[in-house]
């Protein structure tokens, strides 16, 4: 395993900050007062195939390696968070899914457009009585020949409000009367699906997530993704993907708070000297800088073996529980170290702790990744 990036990754990383810092830096602070979809910005990220990052050439994306996906999650979520956020889900939970287990029909048809940014993804698995507990799946597709017509409720869809395709979870009755879970592909603008109001976020304030009802809204046979029956199996293997793209965007809210703290603690006078020349700020920011460089390895390590094609299942719920950890650490510290400031907007330092917190609830709460964790350990004992 490399401990140094290749060149192409450095220069990923080099082109990526630059357009974020002159881009998003400044835009982040709009979305978050206006909770505001920037969409000239999206077509911007379009062009840059940043929705398509991982996506083969052949329809219509980058074709970057996993370390490199996590290198552009964390350099955006460095900058804006909810844009972090809009690109990781897009990629790894819609996009990839799509490429993994859809038909070359599906792929023409849906995944290259999402690819390309023309169309925005969501994975809608989350219901009112189903979150950590995937088996609770309470939304039903029952075939009506020749299509299925698919009923229930979806919450928190992150993309939610400026979708065009969306991945629906659902159970359908087999021949004994048992559940089996599948996967439909529904176009936003298909009769029977209607999605809420915007939610109003403690953070991330820039994505758009919303409710999405689906009312006796007609699926075709071609829409389902898989096989009947595989939906966990392919919620599964792609919340694991999904995992290292959430890990790199709470490190590049960690990385951001570490920036701005070590930038304040420099510039501030106490006492007659600057806050970072106190043994208990250096303390504060040694802490979260050795946290951050760790989060960074346990996330290429898991995009490292992903690349690899070996099993990541326990690197990626350990990347994603220890950076989310650490986002919400260093956000709190930096708070701290800011003073009455930190708790003021005129900082970014409490839109980054408010951002922070949810990295440690969706795709998978710490609680599941350390369910996740401890299988991985006592199934190798």
């Amino acid at each position: 395993m490399r401990f140094e990036p290749s060149m192409k990754q450095s220069v990923i990383r080099r082109t990526v900050r630059k357009y974020a810092e002159e881009r998003l830096v400044p835009a982040a602070v709009e979305m978050d007062k206006t909770a505001v979809f920037p969409a000239e910005i999206a077509r911007e990220m379009a062009a840059l195939n940043y929705f398509g990052l991982q996506i083969p050439a052949e329809y219509g994306g980058a074709g970057l390696d996993t370390v490199s996906y996590a290198i552009v999650i964390e350099e955006i979520s460095r900058a804006c968070a909810s844009m972090g956020l809009c690109i990781s889900v897009h990629n790894s939970v819609a996009a990839y899914p799509l490429y993994a287990f859809g038909t070359e029909a599906q792929r023409r048809k849906y995944l290259v457009p999402l690819a390309k940014g023309e169309k925005i993804g969501t994975f809608c698995l989350t219901e009112p009585n189903a979150g950590s507990d995937a088996g609770g799946l309470e939304t039903s597709a029952l075939p009506m020949d020749p299509d299925y017509v698919i009923n229930g409720n979806k919450v928190f869809v992150t993309n939610g409000g400026v979708s065009g395709t969306n991945l629906i979870f659902a159970y359908t009755t087999q021949a004994d009367h048992k559940k089996a879970y599948s996967v439909f592909i529904v176009e936003s603008d298909r009769p029977g699906l209607v999605k809420g109001p915007i939610e109003d976020l403690m953070g991330m304030r820039g994505n758009p997530v919303c409710p999405i009802s689906l009312d006796h809204c007609r699926v075709p046979l071609e829409n389902r993704l898989g096989a009947e029956g595989q939906g966990l199996k392919i919620a599964l293997a792609t919340l694991s993907g999904g995992r290292i793209g959430i890990a790199a965007q709470a490190l590049g809210i960690a990385q951001a708070a570490l920036d701005v703290s070590l930038k304040y603690s420099q510039e501030r006078y106490q006492f007659g000297k600057p806050l970072c020349a106190f043994e208990g700020i250096q303390g504060y920011l040694a802490d979260i800088a050795t946290r951050v460089e760790a989060s960074r390895m346990l996330i290429h390590k898991a995009a490292y073996l992903r690349d690899r094609g070996k099993d990541y299942v326990k690197e990626s719920a350990m990347c994603k529980l220890y950076a989310a950890a650490t986002a919400v650490e260093a956000t709190k510290i930096g708070v701290q170290i800011h003073g009455g400031y930190g708790y003021t907007k005129s900082y970014p330092i409490e839109r980054y702790y408010r951002d922070a917190k949810v990295c440690e609830i969706y795709e998978g709460t710490s609680e599941i990744q350390r369910t996740v964790i401890a299988r991985a350990l006592t199934a190798k004992a």
